[in-house]
């Protein structure tokens, strides 16, 4: 007997022959990746380097658009909470292990990947020297592979989501903005660095729009020495870099709140938005999560600050004569600009933070006695007795390895694709500190509109309930929220919306209650 579909989707859980093709075309780009990791010999190299990452983005274009071309745009609840992949079932937990081991190996065991310090690479990384060279000059190493294959996932991903939101004109602005930021300041630039260094100029090898404290590690001794050596390009660099954290970020927070960076710039979030944007509904947004995510990246921010001005301290000195920025006068000035910034927030802002003050209070204690403390019990190369290398190192394992990489990426089939912004990211802290206090982004809603269908909450990336705000018709001010506009894209009634506007009153702390609130008393 012969079964009739009534779904009104039909059968979304099964591909059909073109998603299949385009699957199986991608699929053979990764497998040669993943023959020449087992050091088959492919030549010449460029040839099937070629072939590989064309495969790979032939494969993901050809399959979005067997997927939605001939489909309305904009999500759809077809299949999403019914597939494997994409409801934490079987194939959701194989490629979150996959794509952790993958992790794993990058950044603790690149030898497996073909890496061979002093001598010609092998395996997979031999296969992207022609590459490397081409644009740097120099053999391809674990990181290019990683920042090619990173390249290629926002850039045709980035195409598969453009074909999905191809209604969306604020789609297609910021999904571009994030390919075009990927491709020249995270990859291409970088690489046209390395190639122009030699004996006069040396430049530092990174992501142009990393900024602290995502880039913690701009400030090392070594690349302060290396940018100021490299005459007025090292130097423009550095300022720029001073500049990025306390006059462009705030100016460009204050106009368009933290999504400039977090969905128009970041690499991270380039990714997250792109290759993860089919897991975004599985962002947990229940109250203890929320507080989880509130305690986790407070207590990011508190241990990126007081390791950078550990590592700046230690290498600054005590002598007036040759330095005219001393320990003493950088934990003075590290403490006054604290201490400032505080300030202006508790008296005037306070109302607004509401319970980030009592966490916003507890960091800044926390970082004045860790100043207080670095003064009184450290020498040249000992913070609080603690190697101040191993501070850095600590943070790097633990915060820049595990946490942005192997849990932020890996796990994107598993806590869905904005882990590391919503929990771990001190940038999107900040920026959202910022964004809280003074920005004039905001996202509005009309709650009489509001049919409680809960699309905006169930694909909202950052796990915030952005249903509660509608149905009361209140503004969503919220430091976590990096304006994606996908909340406001899913509404079938058009109840949200991204603006910009004053900052008086943008914050409703007594929002409408739907159906009492300017209706008749009954006697």
């Amino acid at each position: 007997m012969s079964t009739i579909n009534h779904s009104i989707t039909g059968d979304t859980t099964t591909l059909n022959v073109q998603q299949k093709l385009g699957a199986a075309i991608g699929i053979l780009g990764l497998v040669i990746l993943l023959l020449a990791s087992f050091n088959v010999n492919f030549q010449p190299l460029w040839l099937w380097l070629t072939v590989s990452l064309l495969s790979i983005a032939g494969g993901i274009i050809w399959y979005s658009k067997a997927t939605y071309q001939n489909h309305p745009a904009g999500i759809k609840n077809d299949g999403a909470f019914f597939r494997s992949l994409t409801s934490r079932g079987l194939w959701g937990y194989v490629v979150g292990v996959l794509l952790t081991s993958f992790y794993i190996i990058l950044y603790f065991y690149p030898e497996y990947l073909g890496l061979v310090k002093g001598e010609s690479n092998t395996g997979v990384i031999a296969l992207f020297d022609p590459l490397s060279r081409a644009l740097s000059g120099n053999p391809a190493s674990q990181w290019f592979v990683y920042g090619t294959l990173y390249t290629i996932a926002i850039l045709f991903f980035g195409i598969k989501f453009i074909i999905k939101y191809r209604h969306s004109k604020y789609h297609l602005i910021r999904t571009c903005s994030v390919m075009f930021f990927q491709l020249g300041f995270a990859f291409l630039i970088p690489e046209f660095m390395a190639r122009m260094n030699g004996d006069s100029l040396n430049l530092p090898y990174y992501d142009l729009k990393n900024i602290w404290p995502l880039n913690y590690y701009n400030f090392e001794q070594y690349r302060v020495d290396g940018m100021i050596n490299s005459g007025t390009i090292g130097l423009a660099l550095l300022i720029f870099g001073v500049a990025s954290i306390f006059i462009i970020t705030p100016i460009l927070t204050y106009f368009y709140g933290k999504r400039w960076y977090c969905s128009w710039v970041c690499g991270c979030g380039g990714l997250a938005e792109t290759a993860g944007d089919s897991f975004r509904h599985l962002s947990d947004n229940s109250k203890r999560a929320w507080k989880i995510e509130r305690w986790l990246i407070h207590t990011i921010v508190v241990f990126v600050t007081i390791m950078t001005t550990a590592v700046i301290y230690s290498y600054l000195g005590d002598d007036t004569s040759k330095y005219w920025f001393t320990k003493t006068t950088f934990l003075l000035s590290v403490g006054g600009v604290l201490t400032f910034v505080f300030a202006l927030v508790f008296i005037f802002k306070r109302d607004k933070l509401q319970k980030d003050a009592k966490y916003g209070a507890i960091g800044f204690f926390v970082v004045i006695m860790a100043l207080i403390g670095m003064h009184f019990f450290s020498d040249t190369e000992n913070i609080f007795m603690i190697e101040s290398r191993s501070l850095k190192k600590s943070y790097g394992f633990l915060i820049g390895s595990i946490f942005s990489g192997v849990v932020g990426t890996g796990f994107y089939p598993i806590l869905g694709n904005r882990a590391w912004c919503r929990f771990g990211c001190p940038m999107a802290a900040i920026l959202g500190f910022q964004q809280k206090l003074f920005s004039k982004f905001r996202i509005t809603t009309n709650g009489g509109q509001c049919i409680s269908c809960g699309n905006c909450s169930t694909y909202c990336e950052m796990g915030i309930d952005v249903r509660s705000y509608a149905q009361k018709g209140q503004n969503i001010v919220r430091s976590s929220c990096v304006g994606c506009g996908v909340c406001s894209s899913v509404c079938p009634r058009g109840v949200l919306k991204l603006e910009n506007g004053p900052t008086e009153d943008r914050v409703d702390d007594n929002p409408i209650i739907i159906g009492h609130d300017g209706a008749p008393k009954l006697r």
